[in-house]
């Protein structure tokens, strides 16, 4: 076994984040990574404001963070990666024997060990780090060429190219995405990217529904604007497909009216525990439900749609601080009015 003493950001409570040293081991198995730069996610926002992200809930001191890429600084043996090759690292940690990897549905293993993830214990660090020590399977190199700022998106727009996929083909689809958060306006670009023709976003944020329409939304409404929104509901429903990004109780009770008959509704927003639901008019208009979580083969898909320009998320970075500003941080990507997506930088 490898040891070495890195500077990390580590949550140990809500509102009670330091960047301090710590020891990390790897075996000759795994792959070294100098980490580069990562993204805040909301998962370490909660965990950041209330101890928890969730169900999964801060028992001990923990590393945030699962959304990063660097330069491979020891690689593993017997694996086709190169020192210095640069990286997007995918967090995700199946066991790869259950049933559920088995079937190719690795993104819902029940051991899942998600790296920044509290929901077991000890808990899985995330890549917050100077360095960190990762399987080399995680690794997904990209070229030189590419920016590692637009890189460090992977992991948020692999999310949402699995909700694209759950939705099944998009092409000549009208759509509809509740909630223009980093996620949601990652949803609206994806969409376009796989055929849409029609992409309509709502978000009480002004700044929200602004960044909508800079990703490529052909309208961000406010949910409120009762005029705009029962247009959506007349005959039957206008959309073909709507993606629920929010979590928000009100949006998630609304998509059954907007969508049309036999249309589907993706849920990959997270939030209100209980929400009072229009189960009669989903079956008799056949809307089918679908939830999203996660992603599997998407992280590799992502980092070349990124790579590849396909997408340029761009416009959704706030801000972009030191390591050791972390708190400040977390702070301003929790206010959506000001920040979407900050970057740390280590």
């Amino acid at each position: 076994m490898h040891q070495k003493t890195v500077n990390a950001v580590i949550v140990n409570a809500a509102h009670d984040v330091r960047c301090e040293p710590r020891d990390i081991e790897w075996s000759d198995d795994q792959v070294l990574v100098r980490v580069e730069r990562g993204g805040i996610c909301g998962s370490d926002i909660h965990y950041f404001q209330h101890g928890r992200a969730g169900m999964s809930v801060l028992k001990e001191p923990m590393v945030l963070g699962h959304e990063f890429v660097g330069v491979i600084e020891q690689a593993a043996a017997n694996s086709s990666l190169k020192v210095g090759q640069r990286v997007a690292i995918n967090p995700s940690q199946p066991c790869t024997q259950c049933a559920l990897c088995q079937e190719g549905k690795q993104n819902l293993c029940r051991s899942m060990r998600f790296m920044g993830s509290a929901q077991f214990f000890p808990h899985v660090n995330g890549g917050f780090a100077q360095y960190v020590a990762v399987n080399p399977q995680q690794c997904v190199p990209y070229g030189e060429k590419a920016d590692a700022k637009i890189i460090a998106f992977a992991e948020p727009l692999a999310v949402c190219i699995h909700a694209v996929r759950q939705a099944g083909a998009l092409t000549g689809k009208r759509v509809l995405v509740t909630g223009a958060g980093p996620i949601g306006c990652l949803v609206i670009a994806a969409a376009l990217a796989s055929g849409a023709t029609e992409v309509v976003a709502t978000d009480i944020s002004e700044r929200c529904r602004a960044l909508a329409e800079e990703m490529g939304a052909s309208a961000a409404v406010d949910p409120r604007d009762e005029v705009k929104t029962s247009m959506w509901a007349e005959n039957g429903g206008h959309f073909d497909v709507c993606f629920e990004a929010s979590g928000a109780a009100m949006a998630v009770s609304s998509l059954v009216a907007f969508t049309r008959p036999g249309g589907i509704i993706v849920q990959l927003g997270m939030g209100a525990p209980e929400v009072n639901y229009p189960i009669g008019p989903l079956l008799v208009k056949e809307v089918q439900l679908r939830g999203s979580f996660r992603f599997t083969s998407e992280f590799t898909t992502a980092v070349r749609w990124l790579e590849q320009g396909k997408i340029d998320p761009l416009p959704l970075l706030s801000a972009e601080m030191d390591m050791h500003e972390a708190t400040h941080a977390l702070e301003l990507a929790s206010d959506k009015e000001r920040a979407a997506k900050v970057q740390l930088i280590f």
